[in-house]
């Protein structure tokens, strides 16, 4: 039987800034534009978490579609909606400045234990409709 993949999309808001704490703020302001504002600021993200795996033999499922969109909004959503990634996400500081692509990265972290009879695929992560990240895991290369 061949692998089949399942996508599925949600949606959060975050605050964040970027900013090298032992940098200027003219330095920080030439790295990150805008993006080192010191009163923060927000984007309306868009994840695609997409699964790979065997559909059941039963249910025709590769993983059922409620089961992951609760895991997803379990270890990750429920966390980064409307918070400042800088400042509320426990899971997402020791010094990484909050980026997309740090962050998919962190995302994967939290996912991938959890998804049982399929494993994690791919993750897009969407912050604005010219920029998004796409992240394989650690492993593939």
């Amino acid at each position: 039987m061949q692998e089949v993949f399942l996508t599925r999309r949600e949606r959060f808001s975050g605050a964040h800034k970027l900013y090298v704490s032992h940098w200027s703020k003219e330095q920080n302001e030439e790295m990150f534009g805008k993006c080192a504002n010191a009163n923060f600021h927000g984007h309306n993200y868009e994840l695609f978490v997409t699964v790979a795996g065997q559909p059941d033999p039963v249910t025709g499922f590769v993983i059922n579609a409620t089961d992951l969109k609760s895991i997803i909004h379990e270890y990750v959503i429920d966390h980064l909606d409307h918070a400042n990634l800088n400042l509320d996400i426990d899971w997402f500081q020791n010094d990484l400045q909050p980026t997309t692509e740090n962050l998919i990265i962190a995302i994967w972290d939290r996912l991938e234990a959890h998804l049982k009879g399929c494993r994690l695929h791919k993750l897009r992560l969407v912050e604005t409709e010219n920029i998004s990240v796409e992240y394989f895991g650690p492993t593939h290369s």
